[in-house]
């Protein structure tokens, strides 16, 4: 167990700002993805909004930070999972698609 005897936040204000910044990333990442269409660079920007939301979804929503270390330790791997997986998807596709095929 953590030894901080810390509780959830009974404020409001951090989880509208956190859902106001969830919702501006998104947005970003629209307007990105027409202006910068096919852009070799926009699969690491992707993976970047990916791990920043993931991030904030895990501190604010989950309170990630008041959970056993060892559940907060999976957390954060599986929110690193997701941009890693896009990220090589994105650079190594075909080799992970016969890679998977049967």
């Amino acid at each position: 167990m953590n030894a901080s005897n810390a509780t959830p936040a009974a404020n409001l204000r951090p989880l509208a700002t956190a859902w106001l910044v969830l919702v501006a990333l998104t947005l970003l990442s629209l307007g990105l993805g027409q202006w910068f269409h096919g852009a070799p660079w926009m699969p690491l920007l992707v993976a970047a909004i990916v791990w920043i939301k993931g991030l904030l979804i895990a501190r604010q929503f989950i309170e990630a930070r008041l959970a056993h270390a060892f559940i907060a330790r999976v957390l954060r791997g599986f929110i690193a999972f997701t941009p890693i997986a896009l990220v090589l998807t994105a650079f190594f596709g075909s080799q992970f698609a016969r890679w998977a095929s049967l």
